[in-house]
């Protein structure tokens, strides 16, 4: 018997790790794809598409490069780019959004095989990009206590449940808070009495509508968040744990992939960075070559979690938008946090003062030429940086 739990608990360890990485990026990032769908003017089964292309995606992608490379590489959806579409992309319809969607993923194929990331961030430094970040992200924090003026205890209850989450149980707080939430609006009677049926999820293809201002409004935007905020966090979390992966192989593939699901609603995929952690540590198995085995069963849940989104998604509308709204901002305070941080941590004062003005432009609503903020953000910021790098080599003339 003993001899039967030592071999069946290598397995335990690898599949528990698989479905809290699961777990763990779908609740912190649903309600967030839920709502971008919606400002883009889709419903609830294009939402099913959406999560049916990048479920297939990720999952196909997590299973074959782990399998291929034997390193437990987790293929994630853009939790930020998500934000920034629900923020910036209302002046653009659907079929523009996909566009911008299928140019930024070839962006995202391409670069890793012309040039090293962290080359390609030279002219733009990691604090304009965090701080770009921070603008977007800021209205979701925003809205959590905007929505307290409409669902004064429902929202109250979870912020309460997620402080106590953070506390007691980091890793599941999200989670604590959809259960919580849910439980407390159906006391509420703000959750609609509908019977929902079966559904299987059913691809929908949106015909892009390709123009220089989707490139430039949508898709640069998104190219850079996702490489910033999702890609360069991946790759150093790899690297931390002793892994030294082929990335520009493993970006471009991404990108490839991503360029083929884009038109179904896969917006931008890649490497996971957070959540793959927990597929990294000695608590999935003593021996690091061996890891890889939970990104390849958590590459097999992505895969149901795509086939039974529909289904899903039909009880996720059911849900009153003060709660979508208010969870969409909580899953985001990490990040803020985080990146906030990452803004203003430079030696340099004249950087930190660029990446205030970063922040400070896109998180307002300017809007000049066709160019939304997040664009008039980047240009701000490198604009200071270049001012005060004449005033230092004049000075040093």
């Amino acid at each position: 018997m003993k001899k039967f739990w030592q071999q069946i608990n290598p397995i335990i360890a690898i599949m528990s790790a698989g479905l809290m990485t699961v777990i763990v990026g779908f609740s912190s990032s649903v309600a967030l794809i839920y709502q971008s769908v919606i400002s883009l003017g889709g419903d609830a089964n294009l939402v099913a598409s959406w999560f049916l292309a990048l479920g297939v995606s990720m999952g196909i992608l997590s299973i074959i490069l782990s399998r291929y490379y034997r390193i437990p590489i987790l293929i994630a959806w853009s939790t930020p780019g998500a934000a920034f579409l629900i923020a910036n992309a209302q002046g653009f319809t659907l079929h523009q959004a996909v566009a911008g969607f299928i140019l930024c993923a070839f962006l995202l194929c391409i670069f890793p095989l012309l040039m090293p990331l962290d080359k390609l961030f030279k002219w733009l430094p990691s604090q304009l990009a965090s701080a770009m970040l921070v603008g977007i992200l800021l209205n979701f924090g925003f809205s959590i206590f905007e929505q307290m003026n409409l669902q004064p205890m429902l929202i109250i209850v979870m912020f309460i449940s997620y402080l106590l989450g953070k506390r007691f149980a980091p890793q599941w707080a999200l989670l604590i808070v959809i259960l919580v939430s849910v439980i407390f609006a159906w006391q509420l009677q703000l959750i609609d009495n509908k019977t929902i049926e079966w559904q299987w999820s059913q691809w929908q293809f949106i015909q892009p509508d390709f123009s220089w201002s989707v490139f430039i409004g949508i898709s640069l935007p998104l190219f850079i968040i996702t490489t910033a905020a999702q890609n360069l966090p991946g790759i150093a979390m790899l690297q931390s744990f002793g892994y030294q992966a082929p990335i520009k192989h493993i970006l471009s593939i991404t990108g490839l992939c991503n360029i083929i699901a884009a038109p179904f609603g896969a917006y931008a995929i890649n490497l996971a960075a957070i959540s793959s952690s927990i597929c990294m540590t000695e608590n999935v198995h003593p021996d690091p070559k061996k890891r890889y085995w939970a990104t390849i069963f958590a590459g097999f849940l992505y895969l149901l979690l795509g086939f039974f989104s529909a289904y899903i998604m039909a009880w996720f509308a059911l849900l009153p938008n003060s709660l979508i709204l208010a969870l969409a901002g909580i899953a985001l305070f990490s990040t803020i946090t985080h990146s906030l941080q990452q803004s203003i941590n430079s030696e340099h004062k004249h950087v930190n003062e660029a990446a205030v003005i970063t922040l400070l432009i896109t998180a307002s609503p300017l809007s000049l030429w066709g160019l939304n903020s997040v664009i008039w953000g980047i240009i701000g910021g490198l604009l200071v940086l270049i001012i005060n790098q004449l005033r230092f080599n004049k000075k040093a003339k």
